[in-house]
């Protein structure tokens, strides 16, 4: 935390003074841990218009209708709809030409008295930059990760009062707002994975680059978005699913790229065990192969890669985790079912090479045993190697040292799948040379590329893209 931060005590305080400031609070399922900020301050009546608490399942109902899920977004949303409007309705004609009306919600689940859950909840403030004006919302989901109940409610109490703060002084700052979410909480208590901004404060900010912005402010190791460019909680698409995952740049996305998931989801739903299993497909792209020369995330980069993935109807995930079994124990979190991680062979090559696990306690074989220990399988795409013009698979490529002896029962044991393509692979191809190619003004780029990812390169001027002379 930056100790410049206000403490969450000022920030109470602050909005308590300030006049013009005047709303409800809404707090289901982890106590009204938010609102007590502001009345253990003082200065509460300047602030509070109203406090509730609906617990009881049916009261909630009653007041805000029914719902299959009491902790999702859509709950989060009727309460905002309906305490906004009341308070509308009620104290506009008194003191609306004077005031920032504003509402505070959140549903969330805690640790209780019985067996650990996973513990989160959606949090959202809607409210008037100006009197009369028209509403702005900002929302997140959160996941808790202290173990105790007291330690969810005092970090739910302290994210709130940032999150109504931030709405508040650092809503023409995303970065500021962003990192502002975890003033005065330690780090390793909460993520953050999912923040939606709307209304006219925010017409000019994308909702992809704010979310970017929670990986780049560590609350956050992933970000997933649908075929339509929306983020979505993870959890929603992921849960109890079989996975079929495809790291790489897409800077752009290739013909090969799209190839690769094609021959892999044959060879993927011909598991049995999966026969009956809701699946989706995933294509990821890390932090790390978003990176410049200069160590930072080149942000239009990031949306044109996001861009063209989306336009070909894939579901696309951002993560800040380097290593396979990272990703794996990711997702490991939402499904038991079967995940499928498709490579090419010079991925498979680095996965098996010892040299990158220095980091890890165990070196490579404990990195070995965090990956395959859940339902994993890799599918391993073929490649031709120029040099000794020949088509190296997951069957005889040479893996040199003990570590070789582990991959080929990984082989035997059908954790590693070779593909068989019914087309070869192309015998040159290098995705650096693609981009060189666009920048060039190069026509043979269009041979590497979907056609729709042409038509939007050549529309939009993606990737530095130069006409053809």
């Amino acid at each position: 935390m930056d100790k410049s931060s206000p403490t969450t005590h000022h920030k109470a305080l602050q909005i308590n003074l300030d006049s013009q400031k005047y709303g409800t609070f809404a707090e289901i399922g982890g106590g009204q841990e938010v609102v007590r900020w502001f009345f253990k301050v003082g200065g509460a009546a300047g602030t509070v218009a109203k406090s509730i608490s609906a617990y009881d399942m049916t009261v909630s109902d009653a007041i805000y209708g029914p719902t299959e899920r009491y902790v999702c977004q859509e709950r989060l949303l009727r309460m905002l709809d309906h305490e906004y409007d009341l308070l509308i309705d009620r104290l506009q004609v008194k003191r609306g030409k004077n005031t920032h009306f504003f509402v505070f919600a959140d549903t969330v689940t805690i640790q209780g008295y019985q067996q650990r859950i996973d513990c989160h909840g959606w949090l959202g403030v809607r409210f008037q930059d100006e009197p009369m004006g028209k509403c702005n919302d900002i929302i997140v989901h959160v996941r808790f990760l202290e173990q105790e109940r007291l330690q969810q409610q005092d970090t739910l109490g302290i994210l709130g009062v940032n999150l109504i703060y931030g709405a508040f002084y650092y809503n023409q700052d995303p970065v500021l707002l962003i990192e502002s979410l975890i003033d005065n909480i330690a780090p390793g208590k909460i993520e953050v994975d999912l923040i939606e901004a709307s209304g006219p404060l925010f017409n000019n900010l994308d909702s992809r680059l704010l979310n970017l912005q929670l990986i780049v402010s560590g609350l956050s190791q992933v970000i997933l978005f649908t075929p339509n460019g929306k983020t979505v909680q993870p959890s929603d698409l992921l849960y109890k699913k079989a996975v079929l995952i495809e790291r790489g740049r897409f800077e752009p996305v290739t013909n090969l790229n799209m190839e690769m998931m094609e021959v892999a989801r044959a060879r993927f739903l011909q598991e049995p065990e999966i026969a009956d299993v809701p699946k989706i497909e995933l294509m990821e792209i890390t932090t790390r192969n978003l990176l410049t020369e200069m160590g930072t995330i080149d942000k239009e980069n990031f949306i044109q890669r996001i861009d063209l993935l989306c336009a070909l109807k894939q579901h696309v995930l951002i993560s800040n985790y380097a290593e396979f079994y990272e990703i794996s124990t990711y997702l490991n979190r939402f499904t038991k079912n079967l995940i499928g991680l498709v490579l090419g062979i010079p991925l498979l090559q680095e996965l098996f090479n010892e040299k990158y696990y220095s980091y890890v306690e165990g070196g490579i074989l404990e990195a070995m045993g965090r990956l395959f220990k859940k339902k994993i399988k890799l599918y391993v795409y073929p490649t031709f190697d120029v040099q000794t013009n020949q088509l190296i698979t997951a069957e005889n490529l040479e893996i040199k040292g003990p570590i070789k002896h582990i991959y080929n029962y990984l082989l035997e044991s059908n954790q590693v799948v070779p593909l068989h393509p019914l087309r070869p692979p192309p015998k040159s191809f290098s995705p650096k040379e693609v981009t060189e190619y666009i920048k060039r003004g190069d026509p043979r780029w269009k041979e590497f590329v979907p056609v729709r990812a042409v038509e939007i390169i050549e529309e939009k001027k993606y990737f530095g893209y130069c006409a053809t002379a």
